[in-house]
């Protein structure tokens, strides 16, 4: 029987290790990826739109991005948003074609990167807590207004407690992911 303060804390906890995986993503490893652009906002018609929404977003290599503008009239627009977004390589505009090229990264940017994942990892572990904190006192007010057994008040402290380790377990693992990534030449 699962109950409805376990499945909200359950699905806040997904929320908080989905996000920082999220956060990882934006990472760069030396390697190009597709997600450390796609949600930098560009000017475009008449309002801020994410990039993913007015280009095509490609990694023709591991050392290039390439976003080629659906409408041809956004390039200025997408280049100076790609300025703006500070990810560390300038937009180089071929034409139609927008190429965000990475240099090596040396030993001192990815132990920057290490320690960024760190943080963000740590942020993410701190949301998981609230959310345990949260549903604990949603429990005990649960039980004091008679809603639950003392019983069923054990078992749902148990059940938040296996849900919190189990978040921060996720949040460790694709942590030590993202550092052997950012560490291995």
């Amino acid at each position: 029987m699962s109950h409805p303060i376990l499945n909200d804390a359950q699905a806040r906890m997904k929320k908080s290790v989905d996000h920082t995986l999220h956060e990882f993503s934006t990472i760069h490893t030396g390697k190009a990826s597709p997600a450390m652009v796609e949600s930098v906002q560009v000017e475009a018609w008449g309002g801020t739109q994410p990039l993913k929404a007015c280009a095509a977003i490609t990694t023709p290599d591991a050392r290039l991005i390439q976003v080629q503008p659906w409408d041809k009239s956004l390039t200025r627009a997408i280049e100076k948003a790609l300025q703006q977004a500070n990810i560390g390589v300038n937009p180089v505009v071929d034409g139609n074609v927008i190429r965000l090229p990475f240099p090596e990264l040396s030993r001192e940017r990815r132990l920057e990167f290490v320690k960024t994942a760190h943080r963000l990892a740590e942020e993410g572990r701190v949301h998981v807590r609230h959310v345990r904190r949260d549903a604990m006192e949603a429990v005990k007010k649960a039980k004091k207004e008679g809603k639950i057994s003392e019983d069923d008040e054990k078992r749902l402290e148990k059940e938040v407690q296996q849900a919190t380790d189990k978040a921060i377990k996720d949040i460790d693992t694709h942590l030590a992911n993202k550092e052997k990534e950012l560490t291995t030449v």
